[in-house]
C-alpha cells in the first residue's frame, strides 16, 4: 500500500431531464462508509417524496481497506441495508455486497434514483474550494463526506408543481397504509367502537368487548416488542385453549393437586397471617398451578410443530425462545379474558347489585379496565417469561431440565409475590409488577438476541 490516495472515487446521479448538464456528483471517502436513503442521518438524504420507493438506509458506499492496485487505486463496495424494494446493480438485483467497477450503475428500487460510480486520477481534479452548508440542492456539490447532502429534486425539476397524490395522498399510499400507517388496527379499533355503541344495554356483551378489545391492544403492544411473526390463528388457538381448559372439568384436577393436596389453598384475606405464609399459600395455589396451565397450549405447539411437515410445523411449533414467548403470552390473554370475565366481574356485579343495575356495572367497569390493562404485567409477564425457557430449552435441549425448573419457579415466584403484594400493600403491588414486566423485557431482548432468525426480526433489523 502507498498509504496515499492517488485516484477518488465518486457517485454521480442520472438526473431525469435529458437537458439537465450538470451532474449531481458526491465525491466518497477513501475511509470512512456513505450511507444513501431518506433517514436524515445519511450522508446522502434523498427526498421523501419524490422517492418513495427508498427504504431509510438503503445502500452503503464503502471502501474496501486493506486492499488496492499498483497503481494506488482502491476498491469500494456497494451494499444493500435490507432494503424493501432492493437494489439493481447493472440491471440486476444486489444480493448482500458487491464489489464496484468504473461504470457501474445502480438503481434504488425499480424506479428509483440511479447512481453511477466513477473515478479519477486526483492531478485530473480541479481544486474546490471550502463550501458553507449548502442552500441551493439542484445538485450534488463536493464537500466533505461526513457532511449530509439533502437531494430535493422536486425543488429543482418544477418547484411550484403540486401533484395528484400530493392534493390526494390515499391514491399513491398503497400498500404502505397497510404497513406502516397502522390501517388493521384502525379497522378493528372502529369495528370495536361501533359495537360498543350497539351494546349499550347489554351489559355482558358490552363487558366481552370491551375486554377482548383492551386485551388485544396490550397484546399487540408486547408483539411489537417480540419482532417475529406468528400466524394469528396460531396466536389465537393458544388463547382459546386456555379459555376451554379453564372452562373443562379439567380445571377440577389441578384445584384438588395445588390446592388441597399441596399447601396452596388461597386465603379470603390476608388479616391475621403471616406474610411468609400467604406468599407460600400464593406459590403454590396460583403461582404453580396457574403457570403450568397457562404453559400447556405451548407445550401441545412444541409436540405439534415436531409432527408437521414444513412449512406448518415453522408456523406453530416453538423453536426457540422467542415462539414460546409469542405463545406463552397468547395463552395468558385467554386466561385473563376467563379469569376476568368468568369469575371477578360476575362476583363483583352480584355484590353491588343491589345498590341497583347502574352500580353494578360501574363497578364492573372499575374492575376489568385495571386488570385487562395491568396483565401487562401480569398474566402475560409471567406467562411469556415462563414461554421464553420454554423455547431456549429447545435451542438448550441438554440442559433442558435446569432451564426448565428455572423458568417454572421464577414465573411462580413472581406470580405469587404479586398477590401477595395485592393483599398488603398498593405500593408493593406497584414494585412488583415494574419487576415482573422487567423480567418480561429482559426476557424479550435476550430472546432477540439469541434468535436464530435475528436477521429477520422486524423489531431489531433498525438497529443493526
Amino acid at each position: 500500500m502507498t498509504g496515499k490516495l492517488r485516484y477518488t472515487a465518486f457517485l454521480c446521479q442520472l438526473l431525469p431531464e435529458p437537458s439537465q448538464k450538470q451532474s449531481a456528483c458526491f465525491p466518497l471517502s477513501g475511509w470512512d462508509a456513505v450511507t444513501i436513503g431518506r433517514d436524515p442521518r445519511c450522508q446522502i438524504v434523498l427526498n421523501s417524496d419524490q422517492y418513495r420507493s427508498v427504504s431509510r438506509r438503503h445502500v452503503e458506499i464503502s471502501p474496501v481497506l486493506g486492499f488496492e492496485s499498483t497503481d494506488g487505486t482502491r476498491f469500494w463496495q456497494l451494499c444493500d441495508l435490507n432494503s424493501a424494494n432492493g437494489t439493481f446493480l447493472n440491471g440486476k438485483r444486489l444480493s448482500g455486497c458487491q464489489v464496484l467497477q468504473v461504470g457501474d450503475r445502480f438503481m434504488l428500487g425499480q424506479q428509483g434514483p440511479e447512481f453511477v460510480f466513477e473515478y479519477q486520477s486526483l492531478t485530473d481534479l480541479p481544486v474546490v474550494p471550502e463550501l458553507q452548508p449548502p442552500t441551493d440542492f439542484s445538485s450534488f456539490v463536493a464537500i466533505d463526506p461526513t457532511d449530509r447532502l439533502v437531494l430535493n429534486p422536486l425543488s429543482v425539476i418544477e418547484p411550484e408543481k403540486v401533484s395528484l397524490t400530493q392534493l390526494f395522498p390515499i391514491l399513491s399510499t398503497g400498500q404502505h397504509l397497510i404497513r406502516k400507517a397502522y390501517l388493521l388496527p384502525a379497522v378493528i379499533t372502529i369495528g370495536v367502537v361501533v359495537s360498543l355503541f350497539l351494546a349499550v344495554g347489554h351489559a355482558w356483551l358490552f363487558n366481552l368487548l370491551l375486554a377482548a378489545y383492551l386485551a388485544g391492544a396490550v397484546y399487540y403492544c408486547v408483539y411489537q416488542l417480540f419482532g417475529k411473526h406468528k400466524p394469528w390463528w396460531v396466536l389465537f388457538s393458544a388463547a382459546l385453549l386456555m379459555i376451554l381448559l379453564l372452562a373443562s372439568p379439567g380445571l377440577n384436577l389441578f384445584l384438588f393437586i395445588f390446592r388441597q393436596v399441596l399447601p396452596g389453598e388461597l386465603p379470603t384475606s390476608s388479616t391475621g397471617i403471616n406474610p411468609f405464609a400467604l406468599l407460600i399459600h400464593m406459590f403454590f395455589g396460583a403461582g404453580l398451578m396457574e403457570e403450568l396451565m397457562k404453559a400447556l397450549p405451548v407445550l401441545l405447539a412444541c409436540f405439534l410443530g415436531k409432527c408437521l411437515r414444513s412449512p406448518r410445523r415453522e408456523e406453530v411449533g416453538v423453536w426457540e425462545p422467542l415462539d414460546g414467548i409469542l405463545l406463552g403470552a397468547a395463552s395468558a390473554v385467554g386466561f385473563t379474558l376467563a379469569e376476568t370475565l368468568g369469575q371477578y366481574i360476575p362476583g363483583i356485579y352480584q355484590s353491588t347489585l343491589a345498590a341497583g343495575e347502574g352500580a353494578a356495572q360501574l363497578a364492573s367497569l372499575q374492575l376489568l379496565i385495571p386488570r385487562v390493562l395491568g396483565s401487562v404485567a401480569g398474566h402475560i409477564a409471567y406467562s411469556g417469561y415462563l414461554g421464553y425457557f420454554i423455547g431456549l430449552s429447545v435451542l438448550r435441549s441438554r440442559r433442558c431440565h435446569l432451564i426448565w425448573g428455572v423458568g417454572y419457579l421464577s414465573a411462580s415466584g413472581l406470580h405469587a409475590l404479586w398477590n401477595a403484594a395485592g393483599m398488603i400493600s398498593p405500593a408493593l403491588l406497584a414494585i412488583v409488577g415494574i419487576l415482573s414486566y422487567a423480567f418480561l423485557g429482559s426476557a424479550i431482548l435476550k430472546a432477540r438476541q439469541v434468535s436464530p432468525t435475528r436477521s429477520q426480526n422486524f423489531a431489531t433489523r433498525f438497529y443493526q
